[in-house]
């Protein structure tokens, strides 16, 4: 068990939280993780069971059938997952795409899809890396060209989180070619989309039961409307979301050290 005696960051409501973590990990996490690293995939029920337990998206506000709470909440969750040694794509739908909808989208958008991302019923991925564009984003290449009230989006990513199990994503596409960073946006595209398609779940080194997914789009039609905030703001609500994506990074980092320091011994995929 992950030792947090003696450290400032949590408080009792905090430690009571991880208690609720360890429990239904312990339940329904750790009797399924051979299989789920063996699979690449985590089963849909479980997200459904952390949803009802709230572990999911805990910072979403109240209106949207979140918690209301702090980044430490899920943090816990973080925390808990790794050092139980499953890599499951927990932190990317909580710590990193729900933000996007949280402070940038639509009232519309947001009453659609945060109760069921809280909830577990919609899995959420967000498409960054293509397979010539990595680290700098200003390089993608997939395009998302306005017809009309519809965004026609084409182009392809790879190493998404959750691409398998993924009902919604968030696309970063070129809405503006012409001009760098500034016409970057973010587009949210439903899984149901004519034209979207999934490839391989990937083979890694490590992250077994994380689903890391390609994702295709050809001539994706999508509403306008699903455009995330503003139209070419997409490379400035990367920036100012990435640091919060890097900390959760480094949560899970500390996390498995502690768990290979530990007395108990296991390997790097967690078994």
């Amino acid at each position: 068990m992950l030792n947090v005696g003696g450290r400032t960051a949590y408080t009792a409501d905090h430690e009571q939280f991880r208690e609720t973590v360890r429990k239904l990990f312990e339940r329904e996490l750790v009797p399924n993780l051979d299989r789920w690293e063996h699979e690449g995939i985590v089963d849909r029920d479980f997200w459904l069971k952390c949803g009802e337990a709230g572990l999911l998206c805990p910072q979403v506000p109240e209106q949207y059938g979140g918690l209301g709470l702090d980044f430490g909440y899920a943090a816990i969750v973080d925390e808990e997952l790794w050092y139980s040694g499953s890599t499951a794509g927990l932190p990317l739908h909580t710590d990193i795409a729900a933000d996007y909808l949280v402070d940038y989208a639509s009232e519309e958008l947001k009453q659609a899809w945060l109760p069921k991302m809280v909830s577990g019923e919609a899995i959420a991925a967000i498409a960054m890396t293509e397979p010539g564009a990595g680290s700098d984003l200003q390089g993608v290449r997939t395009s998302a060209r306005r017809d009309g009230n519809h965004y026609v989006i084409n182009g392809s990513k790879t190493y998404i989180t959750n691409g398998q199990n993924a009902d919604i994503v968030i696309v970063v596409a070129k809405t503006d070619p012409t001009l760098g960073a500034k016409g970057i946006s973010l587009i949210l595209v439903e899984a149901d989309r004519e034209g979207f398609k999934r490839g391989r779940n990937l083979d890694k080194i490590g992250q077994h039961s994380a689903d890391t997914s390609e994702l295709f789009f050809e001539d994706v039609r999508v509403p306008i409307t699903n455009c995330i905030g503003a139209e070419g703001q997409g490379f400035a609500y990367l920036m100012n979301q990435l640091p919060q994506e890097r900390l959760s990074v480094a949560i899970g980092a500390q996390a498995v050290a502690r768990r290979l320091r530990s007395p108990v011994g296991v390997n790097f995929d967690g078994r």
